[in-house]
């Protein structure tokens, strides 16, 4: 399991904090391990897209997905997207998508990522980065209220705007995600 021990500058690492209609959770962020997955991460926090959006996508045994679209399904605008930086991260000594990690979301295009974040729930080592796939950039880690990322995890989800299933049917609100160091 990834350490934060293992990232040099940990002490100095960003973090992010969320607070949910769920309760509040804190991030940290490594730029030495993938720079400008991190900067694109941080931009989205400062312009305040992050703030009225839901997690749309909550699979109970997978991960928690949001950063896309607000309460009313309507997609955000976003960026251009980020270069991906899955295996560079990886070779840096970054962390994997072992639970608690946070990673790009991203169409089959490896270069597509662009606001839409997800947070693993557990260890899913299948979106990792290897010779025969591109994987997911992780980028940063839960460090505080892994207690709400779990309560979101287990939130009842059906059918909501344009998504078939995994939607909560309680939604789940960003109010805000806020850099606080």
């Amino acid at each position: 399991m990834f350490s934060v021990a293992s990232t040099v500058h940990a002490e100095d690492a960003p973090r992010v904090k969320f607070a949910t209609t769920a309760g509040d959770f804190t991030v940290e962020v490594y730029p030495d391990k993938a720079p400008k997955t991190v900067e694109n991460f941080l931009q989205y926090v400062k312009d305040k897209h992050y703030d009225g959006t839901i997690f749309h996508r909550v699979i109970g045994n997978f991960m928690i997905q949001g950063g896309g679209y607000d309460a009313k399904y309507a997609e955000k605008k976003t960026r251009a997207p980020v270069v991906h930086e899955g295996r560079e991260a990886l070779a840096k000594g970054g962390p994997k998508n072992v639970e608690g990690t946070l990673a790009m979301a991203r169409t089959n295009d490896p270069n597509s990522a662009t606001a839409q974040f997800f947070i693993n729930v557990k260890d899913n080592s299948f979106l990792d980065p290897s010779v025969q796939q591109p994987g997911y950039t992780v980028f940063g880690k839960v460090v505080g209220g892994m207690d709400i990322v779990q309560k979101i995890r287990t939130t009842p989800t059906g059918a909501g705007g344009p998504f078939p299933t995994d939607v909560p049917k309680t939604p789940v609100l960003i109010n805000s995600a806020t850099l606080v160091k």
